[in-house]
């Protein structure tokens, strides 16, 4: 689908946040990356062929528990 020289890391590689951004609907919670990634606002992602990537937000401060 790209076609930016150098190319946006493809669908299924480990960096395909990094690819550029082609549609953004914040008020819908969605953007659409230029390699066909659905991001949504929850970091949840929705790949080209349907597979679905579970949201993969880092823990808050507030969630970090300290040893005894």
């Amino acid at each position: 689908m790209c076609q930016h020289q150098p190319a946006c890391p493809t669908a299924d590689s480990a960096d395909r946040e990094a690819a550029l951004l082609v549609a953004f609907h914040p008020e819908q919670g969605w953007s659409l990356l230029c390699n066909g990634v659905l991001l949504f606002e929850d970091t949840g992602e929705l790949l080209p062929d349907g597979q679905i990537i579970a949201p993969h937000r880092p823990l808050g401060a507030g969630s970090v528990v300290r040893a005894a």
